[in-house]
């Protein structure tokens, strides 16, 4: 891993904000959510809106780009590698069906890439083989986003980060505040959510929150 993405990699820790599907009139009221959030202390932002069109996503990045940027958060895009290259984005995510892993690495080789690894170790061992930095595994608590997804137990975070110590693990679905602290207590280096933050009335202070939450059950990992 070049330095670039090293010092990139060691950013993702704790609260791992992704975007909310919304429709293009509720964009302006997401960004404003998201600026309070990431001046309530989270350092990472994946683009996602599965509602918007591709000119729509293209824009829409870019806004959410500049809002990152200006506030000093990392930028990753989902899924969509040649978006992430066009914009300079920090790093890419890639899901199981959206496209090869080497070929990202290749076409992105200073970027972070995430991969989504759910509840299957083979899975991310391939990833790290092609290049991934960013090791995602769950629904680790059931998910309101996707319902369907599978489970993967929070054994499998100590377990992933044991067996690849140079990448980060990050968890998702289903964390809030209730339960953040189990997630980085288990091994996680971050936490991937949505309605936590954006489902509050307050996005700042529900940030604010999370980040302790989780910082209280890394140290709980660190004194095992």
């Amino acid at each position: 891993m070049s330095t670039e993405r090293s010092d990139r990699a060691r950013r993702v820790q704790g609260v791992y904000l992704l975007t909310p599907d919304v429709a293009a009139p509720q964009f302006a009221d997401m960004l404003t959510r998201l600026r309070a959030a990431l001046l309530g202390g989270i350092a990472l932002v994946q683009y996602r809106n599965k509602l918007a069109s591709r000119a729509d996503c293209r824009a829409q990045a870019a806004r959410v780009q500049a809002v990152a940027r200006e506030l000093g958060a990392l930028f990753i895009v989902n899924d969509d590698v040649e978006l992430a290259a066009h914009l300079g984005a920090d790093g890419v995510h890639l899901g199981r069906e959206d496209g090869d892993i080497a070929a990202a690495r290749a076409r992105l080789p200073q970027a972070l890439l995430g991969v989504s690894c759910y509840n299957e170790l083979p899975r991310a061992r391939r990833a790290v083989e092609a290049g991934a930095d960013l090791l995602a595994f769950g629904s680790v608590f059931a998910s309101s986003t996707k319902p369907g997804a599978v489970r993967a137990p929070l054994a499998l975070l100590q377990q992933a980060r044991d067996e690849f110590p140079a990448q980060r693990i990050v968890a998702i679905g289903g964390i809030d505040a209730a339960n953040i602290d189990a997630v980085s207590a288990a091994g996680a280096h971050a936490a991937a959510l949505i309605s936590a933050i954006f489902g509050t009335p307050d996005p700042g202070a529900a940030a604010r929150h999370l980040q302790r939450q989780f910082l209280q059950g890394t140290t709980q990992h660190e004194s095992q």
